[in-house]
C-alpha cells in the first residue's frame, strides 16, 4: 500500500492578480477635469473616490463620451452624477475564477478591488 501526501491545490485570488490603481479622483471632480486627467495621462479609466475615501466606481473614456462637446454643462457636472461602473466590487480574497465570471456577466474589462471597508486597493483586468 502506498500513501502519498498531495500538496493542497492553491486557488489564485484577485489579490494575486490585481495592480495598484495609478489614478484616483474625488467624486466632486467635474466631467471637464476628469476628461483632462484621462487625456493627459493616456489612461482609459480612473478610480473615483467618495467623500469618505471609499471607492465610488470606475470612470472610463466611454462614460465621458457624452461630454466631449465641452459645453457649460460639462464644466458643472461632477463625476458622481455620471453613470459609471459602481459597486459591487471585487475583494482581494475573492477567487480569480469567480471574479472573471462576474466581470464577464457585467461586461467589464477592469474591476476595482476594495478592502472590507470599501477603500480601493487595486484594479483587476483580464
Amino acid at each position: 500500500m502506498t500513501i502519498s501526501l498531495e500538496r493542497p491545490a492553491t486557488i489564485t485570488t484577485v489579490g494575486d492578480l490585481m495592480k495598484h490603481p495609478e489614478l484616483q479622483i474625488g467624486d466632486d471632480v467635474t466631467a471637464d477635469t476628469a476628461m483632462d486627467i484621462l487625456h493627459s495621462s493616456g489612461a482609459d479609466h480612473v478610480l473615483v473616490r467618495a467623500d469618505d475615501g471609499r471607492c465610488a466606481g470606475l470612470l472610463t473614456r466611454l462614460h465621458l463620451a457624452p461630454f466631449q462637446a465641452r459645453s457649460w454643462y460639462t464644466e458643472r457636472t461632477p463625476v458622481r452624477d455620471i453613470a459609471l461602473d459602481r459597486a459591487p466590487f471585487a475583494t482581494a480574497d475573492m477567487s480569480a475564477s469567480d471574479a472573471l465570471a462576474a466581470m464577464r456577466a457585467r461586461g467589464l474589462d477592469t474591476w476595482p478591488v476594495v478592502d472590507h471597508d470599501g477603500h480601493a486597493v487595486g484594479l483587476l483586468g483580464f
